[in-house]
């Protein structure tokens, strides 16, 4: 008799990008980062969204690079957008300020 239908499958080819270990975790998203920073400078808090979200997913895939470029990247976005946008409320408050000086001064 044979075992013709009975065998196992092959199994699945390797990852391309690698298979990453698993005493390493995966790299930070900082998603919530770059969710708070939405109100701080929406402009560039969107784009670091959009790389926190691609952070698991590659990880999931093995693509161990991507990951950690994704990783970067949105680290880079939610800085700015926190930088850009904490100088821009100084920036505001400060001539808020000025601004209501100088009525006082005047009358």
């Amino acid at each position: 008799m044979s075992d013709y239908g009975n065998s196992a499958p092959p199994p699945p080819p390797p990852s391309p990008y690698g298979a990453p270990g698993p005493q390493s975790p995966p790299p930070p998203n900082y998603l919530v980062w770059a969710i708070v920073a939405v109100f701080l400078c929406w402009p560039l808090a969107i784009p670091s969204i959009v790389f926190s979200t691609q952070v698991n997913s590659k990880w999931a895939l093995g693509d161990v690079a991507g990951a950690q470029a994704a990783s970067a990247k949105a680290k880079t976005f939610a800085m700015w957008a926190t930088i850009i946008g904490v100088v821009a409320g100084v920036l505001y408050v400060l001539f808020a300020f000025l601004l209501a000086a100088s009525s006082t001064m005047g009358s």
